[in-house]
């Protein structure tokens, strides 16, 4: 088979060529492989596109399908579709769903000046990683949007018929999947390109509920005499709400919630405002209160921020070790929440629960349910909050939902539960499954691991939509996801694409009889011949 890209590990090893400073991937696209993946990584992450204003995003890939002759749809809330031609001699080939989602979470670190709605992506290449300035990556799901680009505009990949679907806001509440009805996709084999493990291969996804909250409270002129002060929690890792969440990551919203709770009643603290992340499915990083006390307790204001970082921190140790918990001074604020509306807005953000609620009795090491408060803002009589409940029982969702929501009731917020969905269920009998495992096992000489993950994939609301859907989940390397820590693996890009490429041939998964022509001859040869079978070789210059 002549295959596009690179096509081994050991030939993709000059695009992991550790280096001695970061190099902009613009830059080092030319020298990566494979450079078609890249190139187009490299594009995209100069569109804005972060979750519900990926209509740039839209544009570009609609664009890029119409560029190619292929007929390209696009939806009311912006998926695209793409319908690709089998190739010559490969009509009789079932039929293949390559899906990645178009939008990404927007996160950066303290102090970084950033506009996700307007600034391009600063991508660089850093010793076999590619990662950020700064900034979430977007590789979670960019690198699967462009895997599949590549692969649909390849001259030399011989393969079946394809539906590239590229989906908007698969972060913050799956209305791009959900937007699309059972006439949209004609085939019933799809490959989720949005796994973050390379050699992983998911089976199973968990469910989620979105909980939110907004309300009002009462405030009054801050008392004279008062001094003003920031509270900052920061350096905490954060992460992905669902992957990382039984990791014992810090919450930069608890933490600042048990800041203010415990705070002795001699310092007389005041509470104006409250603000911390911004998404619901990110572990929040860091967290701010805007506070007065009398003068006279500033000192001793200090001394109790201090002595609760080190207990913050010994609790953490190193799960969180970069936990910082400081005292500034501020202007004083003009107005501060009432007695009562502090301890009940205070005493919600510490009761609400926060991560891994129950393990999963079936399988050893997964998560079963969880909760993150994300997104919180409150300030100026305002109040909201946004947490997200996750688990592969419909059941134990909704309950952990309903604690959640009864811990923010005593606030005054009204709550609002919605965008549920329920978990993806593995299927032992999948072919799909099958067909990736000896693909894999066939290019790398070792199997995959097949897991299921305490995170959502549209494979979820896929499934319930188009009955019968056989559905996998793969894709490269990625850590440090819904974080400015996230890095994509270069060498794991490589292996990821040559398993689309070897997966499309459909080789083993076919749809007739095997007849002696669809052996191979002595006569395959190339210059390099990395794998050979009967029915197939593996190398470069076939």
């Amino acid at each position: 088979l002549a295959m596009a890209g690179c096509l081994a590990v050991s030939a993709c090893s000059a695009g992991a060529t550790p280096s001695t400073a970061p190099i902009p991937l613009a830059n080092a696209v030319a020298g990566m492989a494979p450079r078609a993946v890249w190139q187009h990584f490299s594009d995209l992450n100069a569109v804005p596109r972060p979750s519900h204003k990926e209509g740039k995003a839209t544009a570009f890939v609609a664009a890029f399908g119409r560029s190619l002759g292929f007929q390209t749809t696009v939806n009311d809330v912006g998926d695209v579709i793409i319908a690709v031609p089998a190739t010559t001699g490969m009509e009789s080939r079932p039929g293949v769903v390559l899906q990645a989602h178009l939008d990404m979470v927007a996160q950066k670190a303290s102090g970084t000046t950033f506009n996700f709605d307007t600034d391009p992506v600063k991508s660089v290449l850093d010793n076999g990683w590619v990662h950020a300035t700064g900034t979430t990556l977007g590789a979670d799901d960019g690198i699967g949007v462009a895997l599949v680009m590549a692969l649909i505009e390849a001259k030399d990949v011989p393969h079946g018929p394809i539906e590239a679907l590229f989906t908007v806001n698969e972060e913050d509440g799956f209305s791009g999947v959900k937007a699309l009805t059972q006439t949209d996709l004609q085939f019933r084999t799809y490959i989720n390109v949005d796994n973050e493990v390379e050699g992983q291969f998911l089976v199973s996804s968990a469910g989620a509920v979105n909980v939110n909250a907004d309300g009002t409270y009462e405030q009054e002129p801050t008392p004279a005499g008062m001094a003003g002060f920031t509270l900052t929690v920061d350096g905490l890792k954060g992460g992905h709400s669902g992957a990382d969440i039984n990791l014992g990551r810090g919450s930069a919203h608890l933490l600042i919630g048990q800041l203010l709770d415990g705070a002795p009643a001699s310092l007389g603290l005041r509470v104006a405002a409250i603000a911390g992340g911004t998404v619901r499915n990110a572990i929040p990083r860091t967290a701010v209160a805007t506070v007065a006390v009398p003068a006279a307790q500033a000192a001793a204001l200090s001394a109790y921020v201090s002595q609760f970082a080190a207990t913050a921190a010994a609790a953490l140790g190193a799960a969180d070790p970069g936990l910082t918990v400081t005292v500034a001074p501020a202007a004083q604020p003009s107005l501060v929440m009432t007695s009562a509306a502090q301890a009940a807005i205070v005493g919600a953000v510490v009761a609400v629960p926060q991560g891994v609620h129950a393990m999963s009795a079936d399988v050893p090491g997964l998560v079963e349910t969880s909760s993150n408060l994300g997104a919180l803002t409150i300030g100026d009589g305002k109040l909201s909050m946004i947490a997200l409940v996750r688990s592969s029982k419909d059941a134990e969702r909704d309950a952990q939902a309903q604690r959640v929501a009864d811990a923010i009731a005593p606030s005054g917020a009204a709550v609002v539960l919605d965008g549920a969905y329920s978990g993806w269920p593995a299927s032992p009998a999948s072919k799909i499954l099958a067909l990736m495992k000896t693909t894999y096992a066939s290019l790398f000489g070792s199997d995959p691991k097949v897991a299921a993950i305490h995170a959502g994939l549209e494979t979820s609301v896929a499934g319930i939509t188009f009955p019968g859907m056989d559905m996998i989940s793969v894709g490269p390397t990625v850590v440090g996801v819904h974080s400015p820590d996230e890095r994509l693996g270069v060498a794991s890009v490589a292996n990821a694409n040559n398993l689309l490429i070897t997966t499309d041939h459909g080789f083993i998964y076919q749809n007739r009889a095997i007849d002696e022509s669809d052996f191979l001859g002595a006569e395959a040869s190339g210059s390099t011949v990395l794998f050979r079978d009967r029915r197939f070789v593996i190398g470069k210059g076939m």
